[in-house]
């Protein structure tokens, strides 16, 4: 008797855990990968009223949801293409980021079983049939109170698209979509009504981390960002034998570049500007065109500028650098130099910065080789992973690269550097330094004249 009253009481005690099992991301692996997989579309809501266990909306009775308050945000994100079935590595941060930073209705879209395949193709097609899914879900949600104005899709890759799709059937009237790094390939050569499109929300921003390879590299939105010019992102690998990591790194780079925008350690501005080169060669720093909000940053927090950007008739492209990790913010100086050397130089020029206390930053050489001319200004845009308020000293290195030949020299005759981050910094200035090749030069910089300081 003992032993049955245990029974039924662990029995009486287990039914309610039971009851509390929480939705979550379909889970698949390779071989559902090899296989294929039927599309299925999921959507888990999650709020601050349940932040860590989801609850799974209903197609046909999406306003029975116990947390959904259609007065609120309703925010969707949206992955993409699933070679390999897992779930996203970024989606627990996403998730728990977003609503730290906002009482939203967050709904995660999973469709793990439609985009789980090694036929990518097959991924592509699916896209139009989860839009279809998902303007069934709008539907009812706007029978229960929600506008168009306060819906927002963050789309992923394939995501990013179908994002567009979606928005393409309420005539661009969603308040926002913002894509991180859409699909290139299947995209690049359509046109707007087969892809995101402007046109597609109210205002829409794009990340584009891998426009040769994986991303789209064309302007899709109201403001497109291309950090590191869109490739070749700091911290990926260079080789093959990283495996998988190789291939995925740049692709994901929008991901965690949007992540970080919402923790909020440093906003990551950028620079509105017709090409990556003329943006590192200084020509695009002053934004007085967005002020009084000045540059732009990217993000999540880039619909600050909404009002500012939609009156411009064509797409802006900002562009930025960034470290190699999170935070991923680079604290940027224009470096001015005249030389006076007779014959030409090529070359790139490598800076250090360093405080009284020994801390010492340096910086990220240019992709792109500067033309040094006898009198002729120079401006180099350099960037540092860490901020130094107070330059006690400075170091300049002078590189052609070259792997043979003779060492060259070159002399300068005025020096400045000038923060982008904080213009109101005094400017710092040097006279008639001369730098050998490869051979680093540790001075201490002056207070420009003519600067108040």
């Amino acid at each position: 008797m003992l032993k049955l009253c245990f029974f039924l009481c662990l029995i009486y005690w287990v039914r309610p855990d039971e009851a509390k099992i929480c939705p979550e991301f379909t889970d698949l692996n390779l071989g559902d990968a090899l296989t294929g997989t039927e599309l299925y579309v999921q959507l888990l809501l999650y709020t601050r009223e349940n932040p860590d266990c989801a609850e799974r909306l209903i197609e046909l009775n999406v306003t029975a949801s116990k947390y959904l308050n259609t007065t609120k945000k309703i925010v969707f994100v949206i992955h993409g293409f699933r070679p390999t079935g897992s779930p996203p590595a970024w989606l627990g941060d996403m998730k728990k980021l977003l609503l730290s930073s906002e009482d939203i209705n967050l709904i995660i879209v999973d469709w793990n079983r439609g985009a789980t395949t090694v036929n990518y193709v097959t991924a592509v097609k699916n896209c139009r049939k989860v839009a279809e899914i998902l303007k069934n879900y709008v539907d009812q949600m706007l029978v229960g109170g929600a506008s168009l104005d306060s819906l927002y899709m963050i789309g992923v890759s394939l995501g990013a698209h179908i994002a567009g799709f979606v928005g393409q059937k309420y005539n661009g009237k969603l308040g926002r979509i913002t894509g991180l790094d859409p699909a290139g390939p299947s995209f690049n050569e359509e046109p707007p009504e087969y892809r995101l499109d402007p046109t597609d929300a109210q205002f829409v921003d794009v990340i584009h981390s891998d426009i040769d390879v994986l991303g789209f590299k064309k302007p899709l939105g109201t403001i497109d960002f291309y950090p590191n010019g869109g490739m070749y992102q700091p911290g990926c690998p260079k080789t093959f034998f990283s495996g998988l990591h190789y291939f995925k790194c740049d692709h994901q780079r929008s991901v965690f570049l949007f992540l970080s925008s919402l923790k909020r350690k440093c906003d990551i501005i950028t620079y509105p500007c017709h090409s990556y080169l003329d943006y590192k060669r200084g020509k695009c720093l002053n934004c007085n065109a967005f002020q009084p909000m000045s540059c732009p940053v990217v993000g999540y927090h880039a619909d600050r500028w909404k009002k500012l950007l939609i009156p411009y008739s064509s797409p802006i492209k900002a562009y930025f650098d960034t470290s190699d990790r999170d935070p991923f913010c680079m604290y940027n100086y224009l470096l001015d130099i005249t030389t006076w050397n007779k014959s030409i130089r090529r070359g790139f020029i490598k800076v250090k910065i360093m405080d009284n206390d020994g801390n010492a930053v340096e910086s990220q050489m240019n992709s792109k080789a500067s033309t040094f001319q006898q009198y002729k200004s120079v401006k180099i845009l350099t960037g540092f992973p860490r901020d130094i308020e107070k330059i006690a000293k400075m170091s300049l290195t002078f590189s052609t690269k070259a792997l043979i030949g003779p060492t060259k020299k070159l002399k300068i005759l005025h020096m400045k550097l000038t923060s982008v981050n904080n213009p109101k910094r005094p400017q710092l200035c040097r006279y008639d330094l001369v730098l050998m090749e490869k051979i680093e030069v540790i001075f201490r910089p002056i207070p420009c004249f003519g600067t108040g300081t």
